[in-house]
């Protein structure tokens, strides 16, 4: 299949480019427009209790959380001041029409609870209007510019004034990724592949999967809701793949030139058809299993979590399908000129190999490289290689097993980010921080609600229960305590609550600290089936690659085992609290639940694509051999060195997003940068060898059935055979 594919795209090349730069063009055009389709919110499962609870009481009685807090202060004026209550009340006045659902301040309600101690801060809390995150949070962007008070300072606080900053500033620290990344990649690109031209191929695909990824998603986002931070991952899947793939066909594209006479007017057309086949191969296989890694996030109910699944599944196929078409397509059109603006570098010889010597050379070099060597090196010792490397790797993922989980709060922002500045400025001048809880009661008569309030209180932790609106047997009560919400401790303060039983009607408990209760339950819930089909297509797609059913499994296990290390890091760092100062972040003594499924599902997928690559050209050589060791060592000295590359250029581009202020973003980058290093280096070095070495010709073991079946139908494509030189006798 990808051989004709290969002969067409060698026959129709300049086709093939104009028609995807036409597409090109046309989806920048169309995937311009996508922001103003994306959606601020989709944090919360829609079928948990505490989402329930908001929609209820909104419909009951208008929201009456308290989504963001406006603090006004002075150096000279009192509250009391007739300036000052002219000021806030001006500003308050300037609130749109139908962006809230409730304005609470001290000069309508006397309540002192909002005057600070001092007498010259007063607080005014403002629960948005709308019927989802997206809605409310699009009321936020009407309120926040109105709420500046003339002459006083103005601080906005709470979690809808979050939620803006971090969207604010992850779109600033996105840009700043990519200026950082760029220049990089294409400095070290120059550098791995040795010319101007072959450098410049990876920003070729990376152009062509972000517009397309930006453009898929736009599509996608007319049919159902899409998250703004889908755009982060299109940005760094697309980014990172298109290295990878750009690497995997150029190198193979170049190594198939090499062989070839220069005077063979058919010698591009033919390196063309060969890296389809091979390259081209573990390119395809590489972005299904990416893509299916992604798919799995589609099982969460969270539009967050879904909305990185369909961005991460854009950009990979695109980059996919662009390496497989505009690619090859650009490399038949240059042909040997691949080398043009060629970088002498110390060392480095010459890609473009005509001689025979020099071919029999590189057959030598295929045993007896530095890659080869250090393969055959952890092949004799493999037993003991396995205990270290997997020894080490459980040591570094031990912080894991003592991880806290939380979400979203106040300190995930930089020190100067405006929220964070008003929640510690409402901590210093009001006291400790609060957290609350509605407890909403329909069916109940009056006696349930004040038994239901005494019982409330009554719960450990609980501070203060006040009845905050009642209605035809209805009444929302609101619990309050001291402490974060996202602590521990307020979850378990929501659980007590939520086992008070009333005597007549029901009973729902929502907010802030009740959220993330549930986005725990239901991470914890949908966690299990995203793991299952993750595994499952793995296996799939791996036996249909290489028409075995041990290799799959050992994939999985040592792609779980590194995975489970860079998350022990994280751990360390971000949950325990270590390199703050190094790293510029405050932790937040938990981890937010839903950034390391995000993790695990990239990780899966890009942990296969160095496993497909590397595994494809040792299959080539068992193909030929029969021969375990040889082929293994061989494979890796073919691959060691493109994938070493291809994981620290991704890491590059991974690893700017830990220079965010936002603290999970920071967490994915040095998450993902330590795995993708840790996978490109320990693992596939070590690890891998040791494993095929211990396992031998079962490497390639299925049963009987599955085995004639892969024959008959999987997918084995076997490069056009080209008249090689003869080989001379290795050195003793």
């Amino acid at each position: 299949m990808l051989e004709r594919w290969g002969s067409f795209v060698a026959r129709r090349a300049l086709s093939v480019v104009v028609l995807g730069v036409v597409a090109l063009l046309a989806a920048g055009a169309y995937g311009a427009g996508v922001f103003d389709s994306l959606s601020q919110g989709g944090f919360d499962d829609p079928a948990s209790e505490s989402s329930i609870e908001r929609d209820a009481e909104q419909e009951l009685f208008g929201n009456r959380s308290a989504d963001v807090v406006a603090v006004y202060s002075s150096d000279e004026l009192r509250v009391t001041d007739p300036a000052f209550r002219s000021a806030v009340l001006d500003a308050v006045g300037r609130i749109p029409d139908g962006t809230t659902s409730s304005v609470t301040t001290y000069y309508d309600t006397g309540a002192r609870d909002l005057v600070s101690r001092d007498g010259d801060t007063t607080r005014v809390v403002i629960s948005l209007a709308g019927d989802s995150q997206d809605e409310v949070l699009s009321s936020w962007e009407r309120v926040e510019p109105a709420l500046e008070a003339e002459d006083l300072r103005t601080d906005l606080a709470g979690s809808f004034a979050v939620y803006g900053d971090v969207n604010e500033i992850s779109e600033h620290d996105l840009r700043r990724a990519e200026t950082l990344s760029l220049p990089i990649v294409l400095l070290l690109s120059l550098l791995i592949f040795g010319s101007l031209v072959a450098a410049g191929m990876p920003v070729l695909v990376g152009v062509f999967s972000v517009l397309g990824g930006l453009a898929v998603v736009r599509l996608i986002a007319e049919v159902t809701e899409v998250s703004v931070f889908s755009i982060n991952v299109i940005t760094l899947i697309g980014l990172g793949l298109a290295v990878d793939y750009a690497l995997f066909v150029i190198s193979r594209f170049r190594e198939e030139l090499g062989r070839r006479d220069p005077d063979d007017p058919d010698a591009v057309a033919d390196a063309v058809r060969t890296t389809m086949v091979t390259a081209g191969r573990t390119v395809l296989f590489s972005g299904l299993t990416v893509a299916a890694a992604l798919a799995s996030l589609l099982v969460f109910p969270q539009s967050f979590l879904r909305s990185m699944g369909y961005g991460g599944m854009a950009a990979v196929l695109v980059a996919m399908v662009t390496a497989l078409t505009v690619l090859p397509a650009t490399l038949r059109l240059l042909g040997r000129r691949i080398d043009a603006g060629r970088v002498r570098l110390p060392g480095r010889r010459s890609t473009n190999k005509h001689a025979a010597g020099e071919h029999v050379a590189e057959h030598i070099a295929e045993e007896h490289g530095a890659w080869a060597r250090l393969a055959r090196s952890v092949m004799r010792r493999p037993g003991t290689y396995l205990v270290v490397v997997t020894g080490a790797l459980l040591l570094v993922a031990s912080p894991f097993l003592g991880v806290k989980w939380g979400s979203v709060d106040y300190r995930v922002l930089p020190e100067d980010a405006p929220s964070r500045v008003a929640a510690e400025r409402l901590a210093q001048e009001f006291g400790a921080e609060q957290s609350t809880a509605n407890v909403l009661l329909r069916g109940a008569d009056q006696a349930t609600v004040r038994d239901v309030a005494a019982q409330v209180e009554a719960v450990e932790g609980v501070e203060a229960v006040a009845v905050v609106a009642q209605d035809d047997g209805a009444a929302l009560l609101q619990a309050s305590w001291t402490g974060n919400s996202q602590t521990e401790a307020s979850q378990a303060v929501v659980e007590r609550i939520r086992d008070v039983e009333p005597a007549e009607g029901s009973m729902l408990v929502g907010g802030l600290a009740a959220s993330t209760v549930d986005l725990l339950d239901s991470v914890g819930a949908h966690l299990p089936w995203m793991g299952l089909i993750v595994v499952a297509v793995m296996l799939v797609l791996l036996f249909l690659a290489f028409g075995s059913v041990v290799l799959p499994l050992k994939a999985v296990l040592v792609n779980v085992l590194s995975i489970t290390a860079s998350f022990g890091v994280v751990t360390w760092i971000f949950s325990d609290g270590h390199l703050e100062s190094v790293l510029g972040f405050e932790s937040q003594g938990f981890l937010d639940a839903t950034q390391p499924i995000l993790m695990l599902a990239i990780l899966f997928g890009l942990s296969m694509d160095y496993e497909v690559f590397l595994l494809s050209r040792v299959r080539e050589e068992w193909d030929r051999s029969h021969d375990n060791t040889r082929s293994v060592a061989v494979g890796l000295q073919k691959t060691g060195r493109i994938i070493t590359s291809a994981a620290l250029l991704l890491a590059v581009v991974i690893g700017a997003f830990g220079t965010s202020g936002i603290v999970f973003m920071k967490l994915i980058g040095i998450g993902m940068l330590v795995a993708l290093l840790v996978d490109a280096t320990v693992v596939r070095a070590l690890l891998v060898p040791a494993t095929m070495k211990l396992l031998g010709r079962a490497n390639w073991w299925a049963p009987g059935p599955l085995r004639r079946w892969w024959e008959r139908y999987g997918f084995r494509e076997e490069p056009p055979v080209v008249r090689e030189p003869e080989r001379l006798p290795e050195p003793v």
